[in-house]
């Protein structure tokens, strides 16, 4: 299946390496976040899994879950945790699903339907499994990326997303390029001027349909 924003994530059953999981209910009334990795052992993912944990009260301070998930099994997932800490320097204090049957890979649209792994198999095999789902309390996909195995995720960029996103969802706005958190909002093009003035106060006007205005 091809995802979509808006769409409710597909819920699944499966073990990780804190204890066995049913995504909707893991997820609960929270905000989640769910990255995934082709292999672990693997030098990008692992300064990855690093910046994830290294992470975690920031996490926390916007209600949020993370999960990873990669191509592997619950003790490939435990040994690894030991080797995220020794590169990135805190514990690994959240789940990681373990997929080595590809479930979790083929209903996120990771991998095609006949994917399989192979015997002697390099992270080439499953080189698509990289990618970022930020997911909102109601289970619908708010923002997906995919990366290249050589190219290691910002996740101070995925921060400032999930800022932008929980703020247009708490105040009915949207966020310019480049925005983060104490910066100007864009007024939506579906709110008259005298009803902008009477819900935001004093705002800018820069083009017709452009107006910004700080948040109250």
């Amino acid at each position: 299946m091809s995802l979509r924003i808006n769409a409710v994530v597909p819920d699944f059953e499966a073990e990780t390496s804190q204890g066995p999981i049913r995504f909707h209910d893991w997820i609960g009334d929270s905000w989640a976040i769910l990255f995934s990795h082709p292999k672990d052992f693997t030098p990008v993912c692992t300064t990855e899994f690093g910046a994830v944990a290294r992470l975690s009260a920031e996490w926390k301070k916007r209600g949020t879950k993370v999960i990873g998930v990669s191509v592997d099994g619950v003790e490939d997932h435990k040994r690894w945790a030991g080797d995220i800490k020794t590169a990135g320097g805190s514990e690994v204090d959240f789940p990681i699903i373990a997929d080595d049957e590809l479930t979790v890979s083929k209903l996120y649209d990771m991998l095609p339907q006949d994917a399989y792994l192979p015997d002697g198999r390099t992270p080439a095999d499953s080189a698509t499994v990289r990618s970022v789902f930020i997911i909102g309390p109601d289970k619908q996909l708010k923002l997906s990326m995919t990366y290249p195995m050589s190219v290691g995720r910002n996740f101070a960029e995925i921060l400032r997303a999930l800022d932008a996103l929980q703020t247009t969802a708490q105040h009915s706005v949207a966020t310019p390029a480049d925005w983060t958190v104490g910066q100007d909002v864009i007024i939506p093009t579906s709110v008259s001027d005298a009803d902008a003035k009477q819900k935001y106060g004093d705002y800018e006007t820069v083009l017709p349909y452009l107006r910004k205005t700080p948040l109250r």
